[in-house]
């Protein structure tokens, strides 16, 4: 579902002066939800990519429906997924309290 959809987006929605990308999909038990964890780099911000993929709903759930076949089509719910960022600032941090420690050796 994850690569189908990735393909889907890729190809249906622009988003200018950013990559967006499908990090992880996670379909309830019932098949009724899925809920997708999207990253956003680049200059666009995440709300507004977020905001362009709830307007496409409709759309890339009835590309998803011809492409996957399921019991049924679920009803994607997207999430900004700030993994990256946040695994960015970790190597940051760890970097500077590295960086005062090599000077005093």
């Amino acid at each position: 579902m994850k690569r189908e959809l990735s393909s889907i987006v890729a190809r249906e929605v622009t988003f200018p002066g950013a990559l967006v990308s499908i990090n992880h999909v996670d379909v309830t038990s019932d098949l009724k939800n899925a809920h997708v964890f999207v990253s956003v780099l680049g200059l666009s911000d995440g709300t507004s990519v977020i905001s362009k993929l709830e307007a496409h709903r409709p759309a890339l759930q009835a590309e998803l429906s011809r492409r996957v076949i399921l019991k049924y089509t679920p009803h994607l719910v997207f999430h900004l997924d700030d993994s990256i960022q946040r695994g960015v600032r970790v190597i940051e941090i760890l970097q500077e309290i590295e960086a005062p420690r090599s000077e005093h050796e």
